[in-house]
């Protein structure tokens, strides 16, 4: 499914959809169903009461012609459910006014609920739709703003949830109302509007979200946005997508942690692909999370404090010390200090399927067959170690 243009549809925003938090719920029934199923309950409340009126109709006395038949039984159940009760057609015997006390007036009570449920609910819609957004405002705490829902923002997000993210605590802003229905379906809270505009940022609560994604169709959209977020939020971890590389200096300077040059990224996969088609699909694989080899950062264990990179389960690609990003190559990067944070290739964890006693079973080889090398850990082991 092709999505609207971010810029192109901002400009299309009517303005009473605009600036709106829509949160995920459940799938409302059609209209016409509730409509009908109102008026079937409706209905059979009627033929209820039409049923007993008929079976005491000895009990009731018309001041017409003093007999009361089925249509007078229909006539009477009609005016007394709606309440207009004209006096031409009375219970006036006791077991006729027992039972429209005892079932009748019920039954009339219900009659009238059902007419007006519809509208106590529509009445009623849109306090409950202002108490759940306050409650989701006051529980809201470092999630993630996604701005733009098109094929970067949707990859973003596939990829963060992949990574054990839940879709909670994820935020999107999307001028488009289409795509913001959409990702309301799959689970996320949205907020329609531009989100160039601050005030549209704060409906996303991004003052105190903990990680901002820009991933806008424009260039110049996402200096702006980037500027914005940075301006709301001094602390948030930005992270961005450019087309031209040109720009990524800009975008930097805009605020901006890490910058992604879209363009550029996906050339150099091509070339490699083109020079050598299976290192394309590893490097592929390592930036699709959730299956095949992840590529992880995580902190460093107490039992790995003071090794070498060598030394670790894990294939360590770089190690993160301070704001230094050093190479597994690097002299400096032995021994490993526990402040470090280690880049690292690891096995996506399995769906894991309990065994017969209903546990899960999480075992793995203890080495590699043939080679007597330890096997990389998985993703999900590390937080185990910590």
């Amino acid at each position: 499914m092709k999505l609207p243009s971010y810029d192109a549809a901002a400009r299309d925003v009517p303005e009473d959809r605009s600036h709106r938090v829509i949160l995920p719920r459940r799938s409302p029934k059609a209209p016409l169903r509730q409509v009908a199923r109102r008026l079937m309950m409706a209905l059979l409340v009627l033929m209820a009461t039409v049923l007993i009126v008929w079976m005491d109709r000895e009990e009731y006395h018309d001041n017409a012609n003093g007999s009361v038949d089925f249509l007078d039984c229909v006539y009477y159940a009609t005016v007394t459910l709606s309440t207009t009760g004209y006096g031409d057609i009375v219970p006036y015997g006791d077991s006729a006014r027992l039972l429209n006390i005892l079932l009748i007036t019920p039954l009339r009570v219900l009659f009238l609920i059902i007419l007006v449920g519809t509208t106590l609910e529509v009445l009623t819609e849109r306090t409950r739709e202002q108490w759940q957004l306050k409650r989701w405002r006051t529980a809201l705490r470092d999630h993630t703003v996604i701005v733009g829902y098109g094929t970067k923002g949707r990859s973003a997000v596939q990829t963060l949830c992949a990574t054990g993210l839940p879709r909670d605590r994820i935020v999107i802003v999307d001028p488009s109302a289409k795509v913001i229905e959409a990702a309301v379906a799959e689970g996320f809270a949205g907020v329609v509007g531009d989100a160039t505009r601050s005030d549209v940022l704060v409906r996303a609560e991004i003052q105190r979200a903990h990680q901002v994604v820009i991933a806008t169709q424009r260039d110049d959209t996402a200096v702006l946005v980037s500027l914005t977020a940075r301006q709301l939020n001094k602390r948030a971890n930005i992270v961005a997508a450019v087309r031209e590389e040109e720009n990524a200096p800009l975008l930097r300077q805009s605020g901006a942690d890490a910058v992604i040059t879209s363009a550029s990224a996906a050339g150099r996969l091509l070339g490699l692909s083109v020079h050598s088609p299976s290192a394309g699909t590893v490097m592929e694989d390592l930036i699709q999370q959730g299956s095949g080899l992840d590529l992880i950062e995580r902190p460093v264990v107490k039992s790995e404090v003071g090794k070498s990179v060598r030394e670790t389960d894990d294939l360590v690609v770089s190690v993160l010390r301070g704001h230094r990003l050093i190479g597994y190559d690097d002299p400096d990067a032995s021994p490993l200090q526990s402040a470090d944070r280690l880049i690292t290739i690891v096995r996506a964890a399995p769906t894991e399927e309990p065994d017969a006693a209903g546990r899960q079973n999480r075992s793995r080889p203890s080495s590699l067959p043939g080679t007597g090398v330890s096997p990389m850990r998985r993703a999900n082991e590390h937080r185990a170690d910590e």
